[in-house]
């Protein structure tokens, strides 16, 4: 028998704990587990301790004789663990809604991963995986990373270009969905890998093509079905995105098959009205998902449920377990599937730096993820990607630094922000209204404080 494996869950309080234990149990045939630990804050012991529960009776229920471990204490998780997971967020869902509604309040997209919402997502975390890999370089150096958080391309560029832990693998359940609605579409069921499908791009930003095994190209074929104006609404779209109809004739030209998130960019009017109208009413999806996870932690503390609850569906992350647990099995196993992670270009894209993280299909080794080469993208398609990766680049360098005029780059460069002054007004509210949660800008935020600058929208 292998050696037991330990691993570790950052933000263990969380709702899709369910999910990734799930993911686990489903596998446990090729992983030998011996422990897993959960670890929170002391904001999130409370979850921690009733998410913590319905694991152990999972657990159970599926006959193991897996450990749990619930902490606050990150420290004592991590010594000698073989696998970390991230799944926590930095000032909880009122700090992503704080994200959405600030930027709406100025006329501009608010999203959990784009736009001004998503630069103060990553400003907020990459300070903490960056400590984290500092605690892991001393109790568990020959530990794989195997990150969740969002805005997961950014979080694993700063792990591995300034963290050095090359160790670890992004992921996203974005492409998972998009496989699966395509399979269905051609009559085969999830997860079904008789259809090829090659992603290349950015988290949140990806492209991607679809062979059948005679080695016809469907990407074509999916197009129509997928975005022709009679097959609006057809085919339900993700959680947590508005299903606008995207510019048939645009993504016809394009010739390759966008992600969801592309609408926020390609149809950002469309977006924005809806978006506005759901902040009027204080329906924006963070009010909605805050709502959500209340529901289900209400469910999570009966104490018969030993199995993840079908409305978990609602919270937006269906597939996460089989991305995350997926990667840890072939990485422990040396598999060598093929899957969608954010890892290190290295070449495979030709027109995004060598040295940035892309989200590409990649062999998903006992020696990490070997990404498949790409090539170059039409002027349509690169021109977006190259803007978006010098906006991670500029927010990755803030968020480390706590540069003003870094952050102000970043939002200058990012295509949902209107630049000018509004653009300034919106970073000094933000900065101000997360001041707890920023002590990299802790002098910039003094000085704008000084100005008379305060945190007036919610």
């Amino acid at each position: 028998m292998s050696k037991k494996v330990k691993i570790v869950t950052i933000g263990g309080g969380s709702s899709y704990t369910p999910e990734l234990m799930e993911g686990f149990i489903k596998r446990k045939d090729q992983l030998n587990i011996g422990e897993i630990w959960f670890v929170d804050i002391e904001e999130g012991k409370e979850k921690l301790a009733i998410v913590g529960a319905m694991a152990k009776r999972m657990v159970e229920a599926a006959g193991l004789d897996w450990v749990i471990h619930l902490t606050l204490d990150r420290q004592l998780a991590l010594k000698d663990a073989d696998y970390v997971t991230t799944q926590f967020r930095v000032g909880l869902l009122d700090a992503r809604i704080r994200d959405e509604r600030i930027p709406l309040s100025y006329g501009m997209i608010g999203q959990e991963t784009n736009g001004a919402g998503g630069i103060f997502k990553a400003f907020r975390t990459v300070r903490v995986i960056l400590e984290i890999i500092e605690d892991m370089k001393v109790l568990c150096p020959n530990a794989w990373l195997i990150n969740f958080t969002n805005p997961s391309g950014m979080i694993t560029e700063a792990a591995i270009k300034y963290g050095k832990w090359n160790k670890t693998v992004g992921l996203c359940n974005v492409p998972l969905n998009n496989m699966n609605t395509e399979n269905t579409i051609v009559g085969l069921p999830e997860f079904d890998t008789t259809l090829f499908h090659k992603f290349a791009g950015l988290n949140h930003m990806h492209y991607h093509r679809v062979w059948n095994k005679e080695g016809i190209e469907l990407t074509d074929f999916f197009i129509e079905e997928l975005y022709k104006p009679e097959n609006k609404g057809k085919y339900e779209g993700m959680k947590n995105i508005r299903n606008m109809p995207f510019n048939y004739d645009q993504i016809k030209d394009l010739g390759l098959l966008p992600c969801s998130y592309h609408r926020y960019y390609y149809i950002t009017g469309d977006m924005l009205e809806t978006e506005t109208e759901e902040f009027k009413e204080h329906k924006t999806r963070a009010e909605t998902v805050k709502q959500t996870e209340a529901e289900l932690f209400e469910l999570y503390k009966d104490p018969a449920l030993n199995y993840k609850p079908e409305q978990l569906t609602k919270r937006g992350g269906t597939h996460y377990s089989d991305a995350a647990c997926e990667v840890i099995v072939s990485i422990q196993n040396d598999k060598r599937p093929v899957m969608v992670v954010s890892t290190l270009n290295n070449g495979a894209l030709a027109d995004l730096p060598y040295d940035c993280i892309v989200e590409v299909s990649s062999i998903i080794t006992s020696h990490g993820p070997v990404p498949l080469n790409w090539g170059k993208f039409e002027p349509s398609a690169r021109g977006t990607l190259q803007i978006q990766k010098a906006m991670e680049e500029c927010t990755i360098e803030a968020a480390i630094t706590g540069n003003y005029g870094k952050a102000l780059q970043a939002f200058t460069l990012n295509p949902l922000i209107t630049s000018g002054k509004v653009a300034k007004e919106l970073l000094d509210e933000m900065l101000v209204a997360n001041k707890a949660y920023l002590p990299q800008f802790a002098a910039a935020i003094e000085k704008l404080e000084a100005e008379g600058v305060r945190y007036t929208h919610f």
